[in-house]
């Protein structure tokens, strides 16, 4: 083995040969129970995020381990057309080279993206593979592939057919900035600082101050006022009613009318109907039947219908209108005002509420059995806390606007005969209508990015077709996303699953958290605080990216992570690696263990070995991810490697051949288990050391190897891995933590042989103690002496370990009268640091003024100088010849 572990080209030889060799690939009619995944499909435009780097390290975790366990595991990658995001990037490079998809024409457009997708939409997979993600790659899937394609109108015919797809005239959430309508789950509502602006309306016939005052945030939509409306309970307004009310600038009549939406408390208790450009007054308008005026071009303008404003941009024509209204004195005046708007989540504009004619899904029929799957238990969200905000959304669910204004995507299979009026869906392009026309002309939209999404989990496997992998692997076992897509697809997919599968698509939903920087801000390039996965690949690793990611993932909670914390698993990798370095030195291959040959310490190796197979399957089993690194970490890095490599290097540099053999027989044992419990986090270090240490056997691989199971209780009797060898193993290995503390706090090299005397806890211990103490010297570098009566007469400074007192008898060791000297010298340094903290943290001006992590650094800063302090003054104590215990 080399002497450093260069992981570059391991992962590239790796994945390579997994490849080749069909480690990834799924068979339907394979033995084993079926285990399936299907990836949440990145946007095809998309470059590999952090956040994608660990939801797919989740995944990744979960079909290795199944796939080690036995089952008949896949897992389905792919991508989705992302039709807003994909059209838009093609319409910038068209705008690039001086012209637009109206000036090319749809097909050539379409064409254009689908040559665009063929060049650089392979991007997101390509760094998949580079993160060691073990997908069926001969199954992946394109959401405008054919058969993905034949599934999705085929869902859009059979609901067109049940009359739960229906046209109409409805506001809906339009994006000028893209052109096209919204679903609301697609809007995102932000608090902002705006202004109610209070306008005064004169009334028709009235004398010349008489007026109505209507408050708005919206002005530009004032030319699109139809009625003005009042509480019919509101005392303030009972002689309006019949009376006409003058449209300001425009000088249109404008009706009065009473509606119990109307909030008396709000503004001046009237305000104006817009049926055009508010959802609320759209109904209002549809109860009195109104008529609504349209103000606004699709792209934000204001259109003829606005008057002298025709042609300015909403939020130009807001700002003319008011100066207008100002200069006529009809503002009275404008109040700052907090209030949520809607943004479109794509392009971030300013969403328009308007009057669309759009295609919309019933989406109440479909929410039941997506409601009951919860109650029932029959679908489980992990955190559990998720099941209230799922049943809560589908509880309060709207129909769904599906229809978008673009030209990449799923295109609606509606058809129109203009010369008979006839309206219907087709499974193929016609040529003649049911009545007999041939002016046939196909609907112009097409369908949300998410209509193809949400059949995800069976248009992979070729659904509508019958197909062996559709009846293996549906419903799939578990989906791992983040909480933000809840709505827009994870709901949206159970209630396709009931639809057209009867069964729900998964059942479990595990729900990781947002990947934060340190100071808890979602990572983003206008932050400057994003982190590119494939750079920390680069410096780090693969497997220390997946490392770094999980370990740090609590389940359910949010993560914060910066660079820096990516050199922990290069750390691990590094001490892994040293380890199998270091028993690869010793020339020999695995043997048998011998019960007879056990000691405390391969004992004490073998129960944690045993311990952490059965904790980190039960954590896998709870998608205790983190947890499930912990536990690992916790027996390689302390267990193994700090302390039984340490422990064996007696026997190992020994003369006894026996005991040397059966030392290297635990160490391959535990070795060789650690290394498949490794593999699903850190697969590409593992594969290399599987090989390295000499385990493969007629070359497998370790990726199809069997997961370890704990110890049977017939071998751990054998083996005497009683429990109880816990306590005093951690209290030998206490009372060594002691002694080189000791020696570390009085400066003293760790070549220096040291005297120390222990006073047992108890005479059990003092017992195990005597039969170690061969072992406990070496560890400790120095000679120790075991005295249950031990009382220091001179200078002895000692620390309370588990196994009892360690005391370290001073006299012709150290120089006491100066080691008290410099110590003094260094408490009073900490003391004059800590009194400046405190006038710090104790100074009104600082804690009003400082930012709170910086009051928190202080504070943390002023605890541990305490710390210190304290432990100071207890070495000095220790130096003075009174000190007793």
């Amino acid at each position: 083995m080399e002497k450093n572990y260069d992981p570059t080209p391991v992962e590239e030889k790796w994945y390579a040969a997994w490849e080749a060799a069909g480690c990834f690939a799924g068979d339907p009619e394979a033995e084993g129970e079926p285990y399936s995944i299907v990836i949440p499909p990145p946007n095809v435009t998309g470059r590999l995020h952090i956040g994608h780097a660990l939801n797919n390290s989740i995944q990744d975790i979960l079909i290795r381990w199944k796939r080690m366990q036995g089952f008949n595991a896949v897992w389905i990658p792919g991508t989705d057309h992302a039709g807003i995001a994909t059209q838009s990037v093609v319409e910038r490079q068209l705008r690039e080279e001086g012209t637009t998809r109206r000036e090319m024409g749809r097909e050539a457009f379409v064409k254009r993206v689908w040559e665009w997708k063929e060049e650089y939409g392979g991007t997101i997979i390509r760094q998949l593979r580079k993160m060691g993600c073990s997908c069926d790659w001969e199954r992946e899937r394109f959401t405008m592939d054919e058969g993905l394609s034949e599934a999705v109108k085929e869902v859009f015919i059979r609901l067109y057919e049940q009359e739960l797809i229906y046209q109409g005239d409805y506001i809906i959430n339009w994006s000028p900035a893209l052109q096209t309508a919204l679903s609301d789950d697609e809007v995102e509502h932000e608090e902002v600082n705006g202004k109610l602006y209070h306008i005064r309306y004169p009334v028709e016939g009235g004398s010349e101050d008489e007026h109505i005052i209507v408050a708005t945030t919206r002005p530009e939509t004032l030319m699109g006022d139809v009625a003005v409306a009042v509480n019919p309970r509101d005392p303030r307004y009972k002689d309006l009613p019949g009376k006409k009310i003058i449209l300001p600038v425009i000088g249109r009549e404008l009706k009065v009318i009473q509606d119990d939406f109307v909030d008396p408390e709000f503004g001046t208790g009237i305000v104006k109907v817009t049926p055009a450009h508010d959802p609320n007054d759209f109904e209002m308008g549809q109860r009195h039947n109104l008529t609504p005026i349209n103000v606004m071009h699709p792209d934000g303008t204001m259109n003829e219908a606005a008057g002298p404003y025709e042609g300015m941009d909403r939020f130009d024509c807001r700002k003319q209108l008011v100066a207008d209204l100002e200069a006529k004195g009809l503002l009275m005046k404008i109040e700052n005002h907090v209030h949520k708007v809607g943004h479109c989540y794509r392009s971030g504009c300013v969403i328009e509420p308007r009057l669309s004619r759009q295609w919309f899904v019933k989406m109440k029929p479909l929410a039941r059995k997506a409601i009951q799957a919860v109650k029932d238990g029959d679908l489980e969200f992990v955190p559990e806390r998720w099941n209230k905000v799922y049943l809560n959304w589908l509880d309060n669910i709207r129909d769904w606007c599906i229809s978008r204004q673009l030209w990449w995507g799923h295109r609606i299979p509606i058809y129109y005969a203009d010369s008979t009026g006839e309206v219907w869906a087709a499974r193929e392009t016609p040529t003649v209508s049911p009545k007999g026309a041939t002016d046939i002309r196909q609907d112009e939209d097409v369908l949300d990015t998410w209509f193809s999404s949400w059949l995800w989990p069976f248009s992979v496997h070729g659904w509508p077709e019958k197909t062996p992998a559709l009846d293996t692997w549906y419903p799939s076992s578990t989906l791992a996303t983040a909480p933000d897509i809840i709505f827009f697809w994870v709901a949206r997919m159970v209630m396709a699953g009931y639809a057209f599968m009867d069964d729900v698509p998964f059942k479990t939903v595990y729900l990781h958290g947002v990947v934060r920087d340190k100071e808890g801000r979602k990572q983003s390039k206008s932050l400057g605080n994003s982190i590119d996965p494939l750079e920390i690949i680069r410096e780090f690793s693969a497997d220390a990216l997946r490392f770094s990611l999980i370990t740090l993932n609590a389940t359910g909670q949010d993560v914060r992570i910066g660079e820096n914390d990516f050199e922990m698993g290069r750390n691990y990798s590094t001490k892994i690696w040293n380890a199998a370095r270091f028993l690869e030195m010793q020339g020999a291959s695995e043997g048998e263990i011998v019960p007879e040959c056990l000691g405390s310490d391969d004992r004490h190796l073998l129960l944690r070995l045993h311990q952490t197979i059965r904790e980190a399957t039960e954590h896998l089993d709870r998608f205790r991810f983190n947890d499930y690194s912990h536990t690992l970490y916790a027996f390689i890095w302390h267990d193994y490697c700090d302390w039984y490599v340490e422990y064996a290097k007696g026997p190992l540099n020994g003369d006894d051949e026996v005991r040397k053999r059966h030392t290297l027989a635990v160490m391959h044992f535990a070795f060789r288990s650690a290394l498949k419990l490794l593999h699903p986090l850190m697969p590409f270090i593992t594969e290399e050391l599987w090989e390295a240490m000499g385990y493969r056997e007629e070359d497998a691989f370790l990726m199809k190897s069997a997961w370890p199971k704990p110890i049977d209780p017939k071998t751990r009797d054998a083996w005497g891995l009683k429990n109880d060898l816990i306590p005093f193993v951690e209290a030998k290995r206490d009372l060594i933590r002691a002694a080189r503390q000791l020696r570390a706090d009085y400066n003293l090299k760790p070549s220096q042989e040291i005297d120390f005397i222990v006073r047992p806890a108890s005479a059990a211990l003092g017992k195990g103690l005597k039969a170690e103490i061969e072992s406990v010297n070496r560890l400790v570098r120095g000679n120790v002496t075991l005295d249950a009566n031990y009382k220091p007469e001179g200078a002895a400074p000692g620390l309370v370990s588990k196994a009892g007192y360690v005391f370290m008898p001073a006299d012709g060791l150290i120089d006491v009268d100066a080691e008290k000297q410099r110590i003094g010298k260094q408490l009073k340094e900490v003391e004059g640091h800590i009194n400046r903290g405190n006038a710090r943290l104790n100074n009104e001006a600082f804690i009003s003024k400082a930012p709170e992590e910086v009051i928190a650094q202080q504070r943390e800063q002023q605890d541990g100088l305490i710390e210190k302090a304290e432990k100071l003054r207890a070495l000095l104590k220790s130096l003075t010849t009174d000190a007793k215990e």
